[in-house]
């Protein structure tokens, strides 16, 4: 919800979209209903998460001195 929350707050999801998505992932009660979205959400969520390079960071490289920041 957070992410969401950011999205909103960046103007990257309008007031009602944000009121949308966040009700459908809270009547969610798997992560395979949240995927039952319908499609103009998600492509909201998409272009937003496209605008915040949420997709670059998850396919990011670990940094070398990640094992610093873990406990190393």
């Amino acid at each position: 919800m957070k992410t969401i929350d950011e999205m909103l707050h960046l103007a990257l999801l309008t007031p009602e979209q944000h009121h949308d998505i966040s009700a459908w992932i809270a009547r969610a009660d798997s992560p395979e209903d949240i995927l039952k979205m319908p499609p103009p959400l998600w492509q909201a969520v998409e272009r937003a998460s496209a605008v915040m390079g949420i997709d670059d960071d998850l396919v990011r490289p670990p940094s070398l001195d990640a094992d610093d920041l873990i406990g190393g």
